[in-house]
């Protein structure tokens, strides 16, 4: 077994050295006008969601009868609270009684900051009112927000 005892110029290094340099960089510099076409294409979710809006308002919802109920039961009844003003207030259909039957539209879908809010002293403890944005989209949903 005999090694080859090749010479490589020390120029050809830095030459091929900086040729895959260069290659790297480009490659970057092509996937950042990439990232920056794609996030001009897509417009933002939460944009979409506020243009299609037909009718907003903002609710203060009392929540006190949820503390006439046993303390474990008390943030979901404030939950349940919430639906049933939400569905009065902006006259959503009531929910279908047969599970198979589903209507479309006239939803009302409480967004997670609320059930946080709701929740944020534990089952025991919920507010005794909250501040609400409600608003009705083109299909019937109503989006609840907090204020």
């Amino acid at each position: 077994m005999e090694k080859k005892n090749e010479s490589v110029d020390p120029e050809e290094e830095t030459l091929v050295e900086e040729a895959k340099n260069t290659e790297a960089e480009t490659l970057e510099e092509e996937k950042e006008k990439e990232e920056i076409f794609e996030a001009e294409e897509k417009p933002s979710r939460r944009k979409e969601e506020e243009e299609k809006f037909v009718e907003e308002r903002i609710y203060t919802v009392p929540l006190r009868r949820a503390w006439n109920v046993p303390a474990k039961k008390r943030a979901p009844k404030a939950m349940r609270m919430i639906k049933a003003f939400v569905q009065k207030h902006m006259k959503v259909g009531v929910e279908p009684v047969d599970e198979d039957e589903e209507e479309e539209g006239d939803r009302v879908i409480i967004k997670n900051e609320v059930n946080q809010k709701i929740w944020s002293h534990g089952r025991e403890k919920p507010p005794r009112k909250v501040r609400i944005r409600v608003a009705k989209d083109e299909e019937g949903n109503v989006n609840v927000f907090l204020a």
